[in-house]
């Protein structure tokens, strides 16, 4: 297969210009200077809110709770100590030890320096640079709060800093919970979330042992955790999406001919198609759900790669002319999305293999995540007819979208996710996005649904569903299914502290009070108008919508962006599009 020739011109994840090298590159990512500086001034203002909080603690609030009750939660622990318990907390106390971090953290950068093909120099870069902040600031915070420490009989002796934070517990946040930022998105199957989990739990036991000890107050090891979370958010916002800092990548070898599987020819009469998107499908990848259609019986299936320039329609479509009597689709949503509006009403069959950060259609399918084991499961099932929405909009081609489009929030988080950040990170990279999109100021929009009066509406946030579960389970649409012939759209305008917690109370339990409403049930209800304030989440349903935004928002497909625009016209095409899916499936 021919390569291409070293330092040609190549696109980064998101078509930004780069340069391509063959062969293991141990190259820093470029910008390294200003993304330093914004870390460096971020970590300014930690240190600042951090030795604020001391002060406020040691200060004007220490007749206020929770300081007012700390005595006693220090002596009730005291009280509760037992050998076992005891030789327990010194091992929890030992995982936030100095020693011990400076251990992990060496060894654990080392390893990730020197994985065989593919040096992970930015993961391991955030690890060693968020442990280092983390302690960098509490030096900070001892020398600016004297806190002295509790009133009770300490198993430890006492270091002559101040008891405000616990540096364990912020080393132990720093260290345990950056591998498991790295282990959620680099780790597959279900160890994935279990070592997860695990690591996560570490900073909350090292911290309850310094309270066992007697060694902080509640506010200190609160304190230190909250130390240790800000070092890997300024740290992981800085290297994971700030879009000045581009790595070299590797290029990928150039499309082969027809017939050697991995070209862009299309398939025969009767032949298999697979369309796949290269930067989340390698050769590794290709080889094993080869051998899964051919264990089904889809011999020599033809392996169809997209582009930058199109990401699956023109392939999926060309594929259907050619007589593809299946279509297994390898790639996120956005790959998804593209296929999906080529096959609408074709009837030809789709096996879908999710390989991208998302995932959100084959999550909701009820498909596994690992690639090999979805498209075993789909050719094990059988056809399915789901539904598709058709939008369009100003600037925005009539296409089709096969999980949730909106406008607001949710899209301006899509826009400051970068693709590496996805790359690496998986779908923790659209959190660390979202710390930044919350400034999207509120819209005004009027809402027209089927054949109802026009609403009037504010709010943060718009989506429109065929499906309602996102990343991490969190139900936004609850009634929405992607069969019922019908979109539902969520309307989102929480105002203030109160209203962002009512909000992610409604969402959290999955909406479970709140009403799916038809657009006419809506207008006989009273609810035509202006929205009620006090009403920080809406859910309705329809068949065809019509939004218009009192001025440019951003908007999204399918968790890629598109260009802003003021008008969303979607409509749901029942059962457009035919899923293989596995008994139970949906």
């Amino acid at each position: 297969m021919p390569t291409a020739a070293p330092e040609r011109p190549a696109e980064l994840p998101g078509g930004r210009p780069g340069t391509a090298r063959t062969g293991r590159s141990f190259a820093l990512p470029r910008g390294m200077g200003r993304t330093a500086a914004r870390i460096g001034a971020l970590t300014v203002c930690q240190g600042a809110l951090m030795v604020g909080l001391g002060l406020l603690i040691t200060g004007p609030a220490r007749g206020l709770w929770p300081m007012t009750v700390e005595d006693d939660v220090n002596e009730g622990f005291e009280q509760a100590r037992t050998r076992t318990l005891t030789t327990l907390s010194y091992l929890g106390s030992q995982a936030g030890d100095t020693l011990t971090v400076i251990t992990v953290t060496v060894l654990a950068c080392t390893g990730l320096i020197l994985i065989p093909r593919l040096p992970m120099w930015r993961q391991a870069s955030f690890l060693a640079v968020a442990v280092s902040l983390q302690s960098l600031v509490f030096l900070v915070i001892t020398e600016s709060v004297d806190r002295h420490r509790p009133e009770v009989d300490r198993l430890d002796a006492s270091p002559p800093t101040s008891s405000y934070t616990s540096g364990h517990t912020g080393a132990a946040t720093a260290l345990y919970g950056g591998l498991a930022v790295l282990a959620l998105s680099r780790l597959r199957g279900p160890w994935r979330r279990i070592v997860g989990g695990l690591l996560l739990l570490v900073p909350v036991l090292v911290a309850v042992a310094r309270l066992y000890r007697g060694m902080h107050h509640p506010t200190d090891v609160v304190g230190g955790l909250a130390n240790g979370s800000l070092s890997l958010l300024i740290v992981g916002r800085a290297l994971f999406t700030d879009g000045t800092v581009t790595a070299p990548v590797e290029a990928r070898p150039a499309p082969a001919a027809a017939g050697t599987g991995t070209g862009r020819a299309a398939p025969g009469p009767g032949r298999t198609a697979v369309i796949f998107n290269p930067t989340v499908t390698g050769e590794a990848d290709r080889e094993a759900l080869r051998e899964v259609l051919e264990r089904h019986g889809h011999r020599a299936p033809v392996f169809i790669e997209t582009t930058a320039e199109d990401p699956g329609t023109g392939q999926t479509a060309a594929a259907v002319r050619d007589g593809a009597r299946l279509v297994v689709v390898c790639g996120g949503d956005g790959t998804l999305r593209a296929s999906a509006d080529a096959l609408a009403g074709s009837g030809v069959p789709l096996a879908l293999v999710p390989c991208g950060t998302g995932n959100l259609l084959a999550r909701n399918l009820g498909l596994p995540l690992s690639p090999t084991a979805a498209l075993d499961a789909a050719l094990r099932g059988a056809p399915r007819r789901i539904d598709l929405g058709r939008i369009e909009g100003d600037g925005l081609a009539a296409t089709h979208f096969a999980a949730m489009s909106g406008a607001g929030l949710d899209a301006a988080i899509m826009e400051h996710t970068d693709d590496r950040a996805k790359s690496v990170l998986g779908w923790p990279a659209y959190v660390l996005a979202g710390v930044g999109a919350l400034r999207t100021p509120r819209m005004r929009l009027t809402v027209r649904l089927d054949e109802a009066l026009v609403l009037h509406r504010t709010a943060r946030m718009v989506l429109i569903g065929n499906v309602g579960t996102v990343q991490g389970g969190t139900t936004l649409l609850p009634a929405a299914r992607p069969d019922d012939g019908r979109l539902d759209l969520l309307i989102l305008d929480p105002r203030g502290v109160g209203g962002w917690v009512r909000a992610l109370w409604t969402l959290l339990r999955g909406g479970a009070k709140a009403s799916r409403r038809p657009a006419v049930d809506t207008v006989t209800t009273g609810r035509g108008g202006d929205q009620a304030k006090s009403v920080p989440v809406e859910f309705l349903t329809f068949r065809r919508a019509e939004l218009t935004f009192g001025s440019p928002q951003s908007r999204e497909l399918d968790g890629d962006p598109v260009t802003p625009g003021r008008l969303l016209t979607a409509e749901v095409r029942p059962g457009a599009l035919t899923v293989l899916l596995p008994a139970g499936g949906a």
